[in-house]
């Protein structure tokens, strides 16, 4: 859930280090550091900094020469934020540097044993652990020590280490938490992100899990940390450096919104069939004959990616008419699930590093289940696990929290469910009509964003709410889930989601003037249904944002949005509820793009 930079080559490498941390403060965290050093002058240089990078910038003298470095932006688990607790982390004699991603769970044995041993700790994290066990190591090599300290480790990592007897190279290793290889002309990066990389090179190698590299100025190897060598060939990353500025916007949030329009038209390019009123997905590696053999469909994520799930099913369900439903795929781990043969599973993730997700899958494919990912990263651990899968195209995704992806994952469970719809049941009729309404929504998302000025005075009126309400019934359901998360998530504002249909089960016991309903109602065969929840609200003197296809009397605000056909509503009326929260957080001078207590990519438990 943090960031990693390394270099190793000939140029002045602290500034480049700096650079590589502010395109990664995106993540999350709330600390920093950096060490470096020269093969000319091997000792290990550090500084350290609670805060933002800049203040880590501000505290490196001006006189910090170095030609290879690590630098990290750390999301506190082990221990308050702190300078001592920032990374990286350095032995008692200042030989072994090292920076990790993840969480040792089983740091306190190995602590316990290290301090019985005489080492004394200054930190209270877990990552301390790994930088003692390989200044113990008695073996010749960096990879060697590394390889010794990574065995006795239980749990999640993604580290870059350091040693002042060995300053011309750079060790990495990975279990469960990214670490991507940058390969330049004669010099070499190392990242948790290709975010950090892209500036200066487009080439990458992605480790796998149980993997470790050596990163020389002109040269790495990749090998398992058994030992073996591993074959690996540089690809070149899809997006620019470009693609991860703001882009004239203020946020890297509004960016995303923004840019909706163009993504979905990506998402949906090259992979319509007007000929047969179908969808053509090659890499979902699933033949019409297995298709139709599907019984059930299972689809796990978290987060907002659950309720881009959520939506999914009822798309399947609707379209291919399969059984299929969402779950929490942190739930689903751990409740020893019945796994099924002819239950397909399909994990989705944006930055398809997702930890509980990327569990869930590696559990899937231990007991034999066919896993399809979906997720917006190529070559991320998920597409990579999975059997076959859909990317969403959504471009690089910087703010915290997802919106454009978010609405591309939908399109993308759209597409899949026209494919396997017009395998089984769809008829040419519907395919078609599903098609047409898919071909409109990037005009009608556009349609929506030029309402913004609207929507930001619909804001300015809820901002003083201590608490809101959103409902919605069967699609609109997920829906409200999604706008209530993304409320929470930059506002700060208290949110429940429910659906429409439980209000009167309980929670209208909640409703008064001062606690503002969100209400989903779009124009369709449940529209009666849903006014009776908003006479139900207003009875009880409670004030109503409604987002609908037409005016509704009963709301005290309408956010209208164009109609598309029923099954694709849900991804129209997401749209402004985004806004919605953007705004509201903006009048409420929150730092939209670094929610606190989040981070981007949650790759630990």
């Amino acid at each position: 859930m943090c960031g990693i930079v390394g270099y190793i080559g000939k140029r002045d490498v602290a500034p480049l280090l700096l650079e590589g941390l502010q395109r990664l403060e995106y993540r999350g965290y709330d600390s920093a550091g950096i060490v470096v050093n020269t093969p000319k002058s091997p000792a290990l240089k550090v500084v350290k900094a609670k805060g933002r990078v800049r203040e880590l910038e501000s505290r490196v003298p001006k006189r910090f020469a170095g030609t290879t470095g690590i630098a990290h932006t750390r999301w506190a688990t082990h221990g308050a934020p702190s300078d001592i607790n920032s990374h990286p982390h350095l032995d008692a004699d200042n030989n072994v540097a090292v920076v990790h991603n993840g969480i040792v769970d089983n740091a306190d044995e190995l602590r316990a044993k290290l301090v019985a041993d005489g080492i004394v700790f200054v930190s209270e994290t877990d990552t301390e652990v790994i930088t003692h066990l390989i200044a113990r190591s008695q073996a010749d090599t960096l990879e060697e020590k590394v390889r010794e300290a990574v065995k006795v480790i239980e749990g999640t990592y993604g580290i870059a280490v350091m040693h002042a007897d060995f300053p011309d190279r750079i060790v990495v290793a990975r279990n469960g938490s990214p670490v991507v290889l940058g390969i330049g002309e004669k010099e070499m990066f190392v990242a948790s992100d290709v975010a950090a990389l892209v500036a200066h090179t487009r080439q990458i190698v992605t480790l796998n899990d149980g993997e470790m590299a050596t990163l020389k100025a002109d040269d790495f190897r990749t090998y398992t940390t058994g030992g073996a060598t591993t074959t690996s060939t540089p690809e070149t990353v899809e997006w620019e450096a470009a693609s991860y500025d703001m882009g004239g916007h203020d946020t890297y949030m509004h960016k995303e919104i923004s840019e909706q329009a163009d993504a979905v038209d990506r998402v949906l390019r090259g992979r319509i069939d007007d000929r047969f009123n179908t969808v053509h997905l090659g890499g979902l590696n699933l033949d019409p004959r297995e298709a139709r053999g599907i019984r059930r469909v299972k689809i796990l994520g978290c987060g907002t990616s659950y309720h881009a799930g959520m939506i999914g099913a009822g798309l399947i369900e609707s379209l291919a008419r399969i059984p299929a439903d969402a779950e929490p795929a942190s739930e689903f781990r751990y409740r020893n699930p019945v796994v099924d043969p002819d239950t397909l599973y399909i994990a989705v993730s944006q930055s398809g590093e997702t930890y509980d997700v990327l569990a869930a899958v590696q559990e899937l494919k231990r007991k034999g289940a066919r896993v399809l990912g979906v997720v917006n990263v190529v070559g991320s651990a998920i597409a990579r696990e999975a059997d076959g899968g859909v990317y969403v195209h959504a471009g690089p995704e910087v703010c915290v929290v997802s919106t454009k992806c978010f609405t591309n994952t939908v399109v993308a469970f759209a597409l899949l469910a026209v494919h396997l719809g017009r395998i089984r049941d769809l008829s040419v009729t519907d395919g078609k009509r599903i098609i047409e309404g898919l071909r409109k929504l990037p005009a009608q998302i556009q349609e929506i964003l030029e309402t913004e000025e609207d929507i930001k005075k619909l804001a300015a009126e809820y901002a003083e709410a201590k608490s809101m309400m959103f409902i919605g019934r069967v699609r609109g359901y997920p829906v409200a889930l999604e706008a209530s998360l993304k409320l929470k998530e930059i506002s700060y504002i208290h949110a429940e989601a429910y659906p429409a249909s439980e209000l009167k089960h309980g929670p209208l016991a909640l409703i008064e003037p001062a606690m503002p309903t969100v209400a989903i109602v779009p124009d369709d065969d449940l529209l009666e249904k849903n006014r009776a929840a908003l006479e139900e609200i207003k009875a009880r003197s409670g004030r109503i944002l409604a987002v609908a296809h037409r005016e509704q009397e009963k709301a005290d605000h309408t956010i209208l949005v164009p109609k598309n056909e029923d099954e694709l509503d849900p991804i129209l009326m997401g749209i402004p509820l985004q806004l919605l929260a953007y705004h509201t957080a903006l009048a409420l001078g929150r730092d939209i793009d670094k929610p606190r207590n989040l981070a981007k990519s949650v790759t630990v438990e």
